[in-house]
């Protein structure tokens, strides 16, 4: 699968940017942040598509703020949408990126993998030392 053009990217919160802890906010998984920031660099729009609802979708939204990440819309489709009943809930993407797929969540080096054919280079260091500091160059 290799994408030229540049994608509307669906991406769930709860098991899929972070371990699922809901209603509280779960600890990032791994190169979740480093991936969605290359995607953004790469041209890519991203959505923040979760069925969190008011302060506990503010606080997800919050979270990956903190963690330098501002989605291009948030469970709308486009920034600008209006809903109401004429139109569906549904969010338009080109790719779905859901804990809940058929086989799960891949890993975020994997996911990036896919979405542009080629290997991850993280050059987006982690805030954070820990167990991984070690692939830092």
């Amino acid at each position: 699968m290799n994408f030229q053009d540049k994608l509307v990217i669906a991406i769930d919160f709860d098991g899929t940017i972070v371990e699922d802890a809901y209603p509280k906010v779960g600890k990032p998984r791994i190169f979740a942040f480093e991936t969605m920031k290359r995607l953004q660099q790469d041209g890519h729009r991203l959505i923040l598509w979760t069925y969190r609802c008011g302060q506990k979708l503010d606080e997800a939204v919050a979270f990956c703020k903190a963690n330098d990440i501002t989605f291009y819309a948030v469970n709308q489709s486009f920034p600008e949408e209006q809903y109401d009943n004429s139109v569906s809930r549904k969010i338009y993407a080109d790719i779905y990126i859901d804990d809940r797929n058929i086989g799960g969540i891949l890993g975020w080096g994997e996911v990036y993998q896919l979405i542009t054919n080629e290997a991850p280079n993280m050059n987006i260091k982690p805030k954070k030392k820990g167990l991984f500091s070690f692939l830092r160059r």
